[in-house]
């Protein structure tokens, strides 16, 4: 394996790893101090850190941090199959060990910031897949311009604000697969995980989908 290969899955750990501990850590301080932050401090933590890491490792791995964009960029072919295969698995990596860090600090903390549909199935599914939706379009069409590059990870963690403020008190505001994962499996509490691995992924083809129709249009 080539370091630069090394190097791009060192990144989706390490920005994995950032984005779960402090955005999952931030839902734990909420519980722990009265609702200090509320969900709007909540947002702003998962909206910032995702904004840091695109900065830090962008250029690096592309920072995906996230199995749902990792496998809508192989279906649209723009990445090796072996090298997403290797990014999601340091995704995990990293949100696990996040999670189990945040165990070790709050032990007292039942559920570790994991992710439970607070309506309706239905409702929970629908909202991660059209927030995700929106989301991976944002991701595409900011990758895809060189022009973007120096706001790009500022807009794309606004964005992630905006999307759990209207999805996280419903569904918990996952769009990750990785990010539900890593608290579900820390704290055993694997309810309805399905939700945050199925809903994110159609969310992100749908957009990839849809961006792909709208460009070739673009250039038709």
């Amino acid at each position: 394996m080539k370091s630069y290969q090394i190097k791009k899955y060192i990144a989706e750990f390490i920005g994995t790893f950032a984005l779960v501990l402090c955005g999952t850590g931030s839902i734990i301080i909420n519980e722990q101090n009265q609702g200090s932050l509320g969900i709007l401090g909540i947002a702003f933590a998962f909206g910032m850190i995702i904004t840091a890491m695109i900065y830090v490792f962008g250029n690096i791995s592309g920072a995906h941090l996230n199995p749902s964009v990792t496998i809508a960029f192989l279906i649209g072919k723009l990445i090796p199959k072996k090298e997403a295969a290797f990014y999601i698995i340091a995704q995990l990596i990293g949100a696990i060990l996040a999670s189990s860090l945040l165990k070790f600090l709050f032990p007292e903390n039942i559920n570790l910031g994991t992710t439970l549909p607070s309506g309706s199935i239905s409702q929970s599914l629908i909202l991660e897949i059209i927030l995700t939706y929106f989301l991976m379009l944002t991701i595409l069409e900011i990758s895809s311009k060189k022009k973007y590059s120096t706001i790009g990870g500022l807009v794309i963690g606004l964005v992630l604000v905006g999307l759990i403020l209207v999805g996280g008190p419903i569904s918990g505001g996952s769009f990750n697969p990785a990010r539900s994962i890593g608290p579900a499996l820390i704290s055993q509490n694997m309810t309805a995980i399905w939700i945050y691995l199925v809903g994110p992924t159609v969310g992100t083809i749908l957009a990839l989908t849809t961006w792909n129709f709208v460009k070739n249009k673009e250039t038709n």
